[in-house]
């Protein structure tokens, strides 16, 4: 583990110029440094109260030289971020300002903070547990405002909470088995159906927050969607449609897109990587085939298939290969240029579709006039999350953790089937202290350094 007792320094904007950028110090000598270098009046920044702002100059000890104004805001231990003493200075957002800031700050006694330092320590003071500094990353990270509510929700310890609700159950179903083998002649033996019950009952609460991390993944990371259709159906209209902006090519001549274009999206909080592929179709030109090709490999590397076909023309041997290349995989069939279509033909081909898309819902839409736009952007996201939108307040979004509760079901389960069997009680409590444990990794409770140094090395440094 990182000691405790050093100072650490770093840039804590991102790299490049801007209008502000912020050097952060934390550790016991923060106040220090700050007295070394930043000049307010007469009162020293040791001196002032916590929470507070002062406009002043940075200069150099060594040489007097005014580096720049700056704002220092200081915030006492254990009221920071950190639980330690913490300065930060506001200066102008150049590069070499910062630089030459964090330099003078190393050079009266810090050290250069590792990725993630500052919220690791945050964590190490009890500032937050591991699941709520997880979520720092996580909010830095968000590209939608969807992933961005689910990180802020996190950071605020409703998972934390659901979690140790869910090990108080655990304890409180161990408390019982253990006073049986301690206290059996004052509370009588164990009543393993009773216990089975409890058991299940939690087992199923686990399994119901386990489930949601789906969804959760999907708000987090994203998902791929290739748009697969033969030529000259609309796909990269319909890209440019669902972007809301010209990015691809578009021309009445069959065979214009020949490879792929990959832009990202916002459907409906979730962040999607759209993927407009060359048509699929058999066809001699080597650099078609090379596009094609290109189409049914971006095809397998998706999460979701957007099927497109033509409302005007009906159901073709090239729609057939388009649909058997994205078969057995989530898809939603849109049929494009409604716009052009009569409403009785539109009907008929609909119904077509529907037929044909083996479950897969099928959506008519006019990339040209956007009607049926929004129906689309429902039904891809409806795909992209298996149906499992979240409702419970607590989602699971991490990976990490939704290994933990599945670990910690299947010790639940472990010990149900040997309260069921009506085994020993003392073999009962070894498989709920591995359902504990497994919810304590999650929190921080019971996760091991190697864990908690894997998961802050993916930080950025000067967070």
């Amino acid at each position: 583990m990182l000691h405790l007792d050093d100072t650490i320094a770093a840039i804590a904007t991102p790299p490049g110029e801007g209008g502000i950028g912020i050097v952060r110090v934390s550790g016991p000598r923060a106040l220090a440094i700050a007295d070394r270098l930043f000049a307010s009046g007469s009162r020293a920044p040791s001196h002032l109260a916590s929470h507070t702002i002062r406009y002043g100059k940075i200069r150099d000890t060594a040489t007097g030289e005014r580096v720049d104004d700056a704002l220092l805001l200081l915030f006492r231990a254990p009221r920071s971020y950190t639980g330690e003493d913490v300065v930060e200075f506001s200066c102008h957002g150049g590069p070499a300002i910062l630089r030459r800031v964090l330099g003078l700050a190393l050079r009266e006694g810090a050290r250069l903070a590792e990725p993630g330092e500052f919220t690791l320590r945050a964590y190490l003071n009890g500032r937050m547990d591991l699941a709520q500094a997880e979520a720092v990353c996580d909010q830095v990270r968000a590209r939608t405002d969807a992933a961005r509510r689910l990180a802020l929700s996190q950071r605020e310890g409703v998972l934390s909470r659901e979690v140790g609700r869910l090990r108080q159950e655990v304890v409180g179903a161990m408390a019982a088995v253990e006073a049986s083998i301690d206290f059996s002649d004052e509370v009588g033996d164990l009543d393993y159906p009773a216990l089975e019950a409890r058991l299940r009952r939690i087992r199923g609460e686990v399994e119901a927050l386990e489930a949601t991390s789906q969804a959760g993944r999907v708000f987090r990371e994203g998902v791929r969607v290739a748009i697969v259709g033969r030529p000259n159906v609309g796909k990269s209209s319909l890209l440019n449609a669902l972007l809301r902006e010209e990015r691809a090519i578009v021309t009445p001549v069959p065979g214009t897109t020949r490879d792929l274009i990959e832009e990202a999206a916002s459907i409906r909080g979730i962040p999607v990587r759209a993927i407009d592929t060359a048509g699929i179709r058999q066809t001699c030109d080597p650099v078609e085939q090379i596009g094609v090709a290109r189409a049914r490999a971006a095809l397998e590397r998706a999460d979701v298939a957007l099927v497109v076909l033509d409302a005007v023309e009906g159901w073709t041997a090239g729609d057939a290969e388009a649909a058997a290349a994205a078969a057995g995989r989530q898809a939603v069939w849109a049929l494009n240029k409604r716009d052009l279509a009569e409403e009785s033909a539109l009907a008929a081909r609909i119904a077509e579709a529907r037929d044909r898309a083996g479950g897969a819902p099928v959506v008519a839409v006019s990339a040209l006039t956007g009607e049926g736009l929004d129906s689309l952007e429902e039904a891809l996201a409806a795909a992209a999350l298996h149906g499992a939108l979240p409702e419970a307040a607590a989602v699971v979004t991490n990976v990490r953790h939704a290994e933990a509760l599945r670990r910690a079901a299947a010790s639940l389960q472990e010990a149900e089937a040997t309260t069921l069997q009506a085994l020993p009680p003392d073999l009962i409590t070894v498989d709920l202290r591995g359902a504990l444990d497994a919810l304590g990794e999650i929190t921080g409770e019971t996760a091991s350094d190697e864990v908690i140094h894997r998961i802050f090395r993916d930080f950025c440094i000067g967070k």
